[in-house]
C-alpha cells in the first residue's frame, strides 16, 4: 500500500510549534531561556517581598505614635536603621558575590524580616524594636542585590532591561496591594495589625523563592562575570571598577536623586495629618498606592525603551518628574490634590527601579562584582537619603514646608544636569567585556 502524500495541516503546525519553541529556548546573548516555572516564581517572589517590605514604611511612624513614643525615639529608631542600611550595602552585596545560593541567601533575610515583624507587634518596647529595626536593615541589604543577581543569572545582561522592568512592574504592584491591605487593616482594627500582616506574607514570599530553579539561575552571571567559554574575559580588579567614570557620575546622580526624593514623603504626611489626622493613614496609604499604580503601568515599558533609546534620556526624564513633583508640592494645599501629584513619584520610581540595577549591570558586567557595584550605588542612595530627611526635617522647621519643597525640587534640577552634562551612555549591545563606556 503506498503512503498517502496528502499534506497533512495539524502535522505541519506541530512541527511549526515545535521549530518556534525551539528558537524561544534561547534567549538574548544566545542564553537557554529559563523555565516559566522560574520566571513566575520570581514574579511572585517579587510581589510578596515588596508586600513584606512595605509593612515596615510610613506605618512604623504611625504604630509607634499610637504606642505613645515621642518623636524623637521614633526619630532615632529609623535613624539606626538607616544608618545600619547605610553601613551593610557594599558588604551585603560582597555576600551576594561570594553566595553559592543567591536563593538560600535571600530565603534567610525574608525569614529574618518575618521575625522583625513579629518583634514590633509583640514587643513595641525601645531595646527590641532597635534590634528589630537593626535585623531588618541588614536582611534588607542583601535582598535587593540579590533580587537583581538572580534576574541577571536567569535572563542574562542583554535580556536584562526587560527583566527589570518585569520585576518593578511586580513589586509596584506588591507594594500598592500591601499598602491598601495594611492601611485597611491599620483603620478597621489597630495599628499593630499591620505588622501581623506582614509577617504572614512573609510566608508565599518564601513558597515563589522556592519555585525558582536552582540550576537555572547561572552563578557565574550571577556575580556579572563573562561566560566562562568567552575569550575576553573582561578586567576583575576591584579597583579597576571604582574607577569606572560611567559608575561615580551614576553614584552621584543617584545620591541627589535620593537627597531630593526622600523627604518629600515625609514632609508630606506630616501636613497632612496636621489637617486630617483621622484619615491620615487612609491618605497616606493612597499616596503610596497611586505611584505604584503607575510604576506597573511604565515599568516594562521603561525596561524595553532603555535598549531602544539608551539609558540617558530615560534618566532624564525621572529627574524631571521629581523636580515638577517638589514644586507642586511646594504650591498645593488640599490634601486629595496631594495624592494626585504623586503620579509625577510613579514616574521618576518607574524610571529608577529599572535603570539603577541595569546601569550598573552595563558598567560591572565582565568584572565579576555585580552585587558589589550595586552596593556602591546603594551606599549613595543611603547617604542621599539620610541627608534628605534630616536636612529637609531642619528647613521645614526654619522656614516652612513650601520653602523645604521648593529646595528639594532644586536639588533635583542638580541631578538633571548632572545626568544632561556629565554622564555618558551605557546601552550594551554585545557580550564583550566593556574597556570604557562611551562618552
Amino acid at each position: 500500500m503506498l503512503l498517502s502524500s496528502k499534506p497533512n495541516p495539524a502535522a505541519e503546525e506541530r512541527a511549526r510549534r515545535v521549530e518556534q519553541d525551539n528558537v524561544a529556548a534561547l534567549s538574548a546573548g544566545g542564553i537557554p531561556a529559563p523555565s516559566r516555572r522560574s520566571l513566575r516564581g520570581l514574579d511572585w517572589f517579587i510581589f510578596f517581598l515588596a508586600d513584606v517590605q512595605t509593612g515596615f514604611g510610613p506605618f512604623i511612624a504611625v504604630y509607634l505614635t499610637t504606642e505613645k513614643w515621642t518623636q524623637g525615639q521614633i526619630g532615632l529608631v529609623l535613624s539606626i536603621g538607616g544608618i545600619v542600611g547605610l553601613i551593610g550595602q557594599m558588604p551585603g552585596g560582597a555576600i551576594i558575590d561570594a553566595a553559592k545560593s543567591e536563593r538560600l541567601v535571600a530565603a534567610l533575610a525574608i525569614a529574618t524580616i518575618g521575625v522583625c515583624a513579629l518583634a514590633y507587634a509583640a514587643m513595641p518596647v525601645f531595646p527590641v524594636v532597635v534590634a528589630a529595626a537593626t535585623l531588618h536593615a541588614a536582611a534588607s541589604c542583601v535582598l535587593g542585590p540579590a533580587i537583581a543577581a538572580i534576574s541577571l543569572g536567569l535572563v542574562g545582561p542583554l535580556a536584562i532591561g526587560e527583566r527589570l522592568g518585569r520585576n518593578a512592574r511586580f513589586a509596584s504592584l506588591g507594594n500598592g496591594v500591601a499598602a491598601a491591605v495594611m492601611g485597611t487593616a491599620g483603620y478597621l482594627l489597630s495599628s499593630r495589625s499591620v505588622f501581623l500582616v506582614t509577617f504572614l506574607l512573609t510566608i508565599p514570599a518564601l513558597i515563589a523563592l522556592s519555585r525558582i530553579r536552582e540550576q537555572e539561575v547561572d552563578i557565574a552571571r550571577c556575580h556579572g562575570e563573562m561566560p566562562r567559554e568567552s575569550a575576553d574575559r573582561g578586567d576583575t580588579n576591584l579597583w579597576h571598577l571604582v574607577r569606572q567614570r560611567p559608575l561615580i557620575v551614576f553614584a552621584l546622580s543617584v545620591m541627589l536623586l535620593q537627597l531630593a526624593n526622600a523627604a518629600m514623603m515625609p514632609l508630606m504626611a506630616s501636613a497632612v495629618t496636621a489637617r486630617s489626622s483621622q484619615w491620615a493613614t487612609v491618605l497616606v496609604a493612597f499616596c503610596i498606592v497611586v505611584p505604584q499604580a503607575i510604576v506597573a503601568l511604565l515599568s516594562p515599558t521603561v525596561g524595553r525603551k532603555a535598549q531602544l533609546w539608551g539609558r540617558r534620556p530615560l534618566l532624564l526624564i525621572g529627574f524631571a518628574a521629581l523636580t515638577i513633583r517638589g514644586l507642586l508640592f511646594a504650591t498645593v494645599r488640599d490634601p486629595y490634590l496631594l495624592v494626585a501629584v504623586q503620579v509625577f513619584d510613579g514616574i521618576t520610581a518607574a524610571v529608577f527601579a529599572v535603570m539603577i540595577p541595569l546601569i550598573v549591570a552595563d558598567v560591572a558586567f565582565g568584572s565579576g562584582h555585580f552585587n558589589l557595584a550595586q552596593g556602591i550605588v546603594g551606599t549613595a542612595t543611603g547617604i542621599g537619603a539620610s541627608l534628605s530627611t534630616a536636612l529637609g526635617g531642619y528647613v521645614s522647621d526654619k522656614f516652612g514646608n513650601a520653602t523645604a519643597f521648593i529646595g528639594l525640587s532644586g536639588v533635583a534640577a542638580m541631578g538633571l544636569l548632572l545626568i544632561l552634562l556629565v554622564m555618558p551612555e551605557t546601552r550594551r549591545t554585545s557580550m564583550t567585556a566593556p574597556k570604557e563606556m562611551a562618552g
